[in-house]
């Protein structure tokens, strides 16, 4: 997906947003501040505190436990492109951010790279990244990097749970010696109004093209726009005019900034104004298409045009009638390949041409699913538990499918169920906590040949569990008397524990192979 560029000298945009864990509003110089998270990805605590306008970011130092970080020597780099994060180790599936979040709530989220050549080469690498277990797009900052730009992805997505993760991971494009990197990793929380035609229970949205039409000047971001969306300028041979009447954001459901209708492109009377936009072939998908006019007149009885809208020769919307209070039509699920051609085609006898002011477009991708929640608390508390899990324990334990946990085998489908745990002789230690119980889909646990110690849990629940491997640890007490009556086990490892035997004559009787 194209995404959207910055120019690194002058990078005053963007500015994000930040919430302390408790998601307060603030006030500064009377601005409400939105709520959200701005992280300056791999500063440390003494060089995090970046403010840019009136907002200011924060180190990502509990919000990621793995991966190293750098500072780029280039002094005329602004100071949130001067420090980045990246992760080396080739072992791990993926690398995760996990960021406090409101369940259910809609976040806009946004990903920053420049590469600057940190680690000695010239090319940046290519990698994936992923948002709540789903692959979200390919990061290739290539072309970007080789015209002086940094680069930035944009999503928007709701969260599953009460946790958001974010997530990079090596893919078949990412060459052996370089690593996955980011720069910054913003959430910004958007109201219920915002984008809510799209299914985002099945569905999120990820940026194509923010554009304020007619306008040359910088990007229009915070706190024009109350989440910080980035409108992008776009001028072409089309007439520019500038706009004499105020627009009120609240009026339009995605609450554009009032900023984006002070100019326009137009055309005179009689013609179809014809834009090509964005200005970048498309993949064949679908895509969320949001367009915004304002008649650009003074106020009055005759400030009004009506015209007709058609997206790559298909009608979009028939005798839109637009004064200068602004209208927007939108679709929430439009077809669209390669370059896209808009046409306003004004109605018979209208004294003026169309005329648009601000346009949006995202592509709409489909969620991979998710992991039954009860699975993903019982992971979570078994990554707790151990002192030293994998590195890539963060995130969705089965979500993307090949960018699970190390050692974790999920089920197929919609609902994801973890249903093997291999991590033989991984020199874990610390304790198996009673929540492994929680697994209900279990059919092989393998932790042997680790330092876990403590008591073993009962087990009972674990229905369709057949093989358990605990030997050559540091267990201790009694065999759990569950494991006697869980219905499929046909094969119990516990020797080389420091465990009391009564339970395992129950065991062997049935037939089951103990040592």
């Amino acid at each position: 997906m194209k995404k959207s560029k910055k120019n690194i000298m002058t990078l005053l945009n963007p500015i994000f947003f930040f919430l302390f864990f408790f998601l307060l509003r603030f006030s500064i110089a009377s601005q409400p501040l939105p709520r959200g998270y701005l992280l300056n990805c791999g500063a440390t605590e003494s060089t995090a505190k970046v403010t840019v306008g009136s907002l200011q970011y924060i180190t990502d130092e509990g919000f990621i436990s793995v991966g190293n970080t750098t500072k780029l020597l280039d002094p005329n780099l602004v100071p949130i492109l001067s420090t980045l994060r990246y992760f080396p180790d080739k072992s791990a599936r993926k690398y995760c951010y996990s960021i406090p979040v409101v369940k259910g709530g809609k976040y806009i989220v946004r990903t920053t790279y420049y590469y600057g050549g940190y680690d000695g080469g010239t090319v940046p690498p290519v990698f994936d990244q992923i948002v709540e277990g789903t692959k979200w797009s390919i990061v290739n900052t290539t072309d970007d990097y080789a015209n002086g730009m940094s680069s930035y992805y944009e999503a928007v997505v709701v969260a599953m749970g009460k946790m958001m993760s974010v997530c990079l991971a090596r893919n078949q494009h990412t060459d052996s010696s370089s690593s996955p990197f980011i720069s910054a990793l913003e959430l910004e929380y958007l109201e219920d109004s915002v984008y809510n035609t799209t299914d985002f229970k099945n569905h999120a949205l990820s940026l194509v093209a923010r554009t304020s039409f007619g306008h040359d000047d910088d990007v229009i971001g915070f706190p024009d726009d109350a989440f910080n969306r980035q409108w992008h300028p776009f001028v072409d041979e089309n007439p520019l005019v500038t706009c004499h009447a105020n627009v009120t954001s609240s009026t339009f459901w995605n609450l554009p900034p009032a900023k984006a209708f002070n100019t326009a492109l137009t055309t005179s009377r009689g013609k179809s104004l014809k834009v090509n936009w964005p200005p970048f072939s498309l993949p064949a998908a679908y895509y969320y298409v949001s367009l915004y006019f304002q008649d650009n007149r003074s106020p009055s009885p005759y400030s009004w045009r009506v015209f007709s809208v058609a997206v790559n020769g298909k009608n979009f919307f028939t005798n839109l009638n637009v004064t200068a209070n602004g209208v927007s039509v939108y679709s929430a699920k439009w077809p669209l390949s390669g370059q896209t051609h808009l046409e306003l085609i004004p109605a018979d006898g209208v004294p003026v041409g169309p005329v648009i002011n601000a346009a949006e477009i995202l592509q709409v991708f489909r969620l991979s699913g998710r992991t039954l929640t009860r699975d993903v608390m019982a992971m979570e508390e078994l990554a707790r538990s151990f002192n030293n899990p994998p590195h890539d324990w963060s995130g969705d334990p089965c979500l993307p499918k090949d960018n699970s946990w190390t050692g974790v085998t999920c089920s197929d489908g919609k609902l994801a169920r973890v249903v093997n745990l291999n991590l033989t002789n991984f020199g874990l230690s610390g304790a198996l906590p009673s929540s492994i119980n929680n697994l209900t889909a279990l059919t092989h646990l393998w932790l042997g040949s680790n330092k876990l110690s403590g008591f073993i849990p009962e087990m009972g629940s674990l229905k369709e569990l057949q093989t358990l491997h605990l030997e050559k640890n540091q267990f201790e007490g009694p065999i759990p008397r569950s494991l006697s009556k869980l219905p499929h086990i046909r094969e119990i490892f516990l020797q080389n524990n420091d465990l009391k035997s009564k339970a395992l004559e129950v065991l062997q009787k049935r037939g089951i192979h103990v040592e």
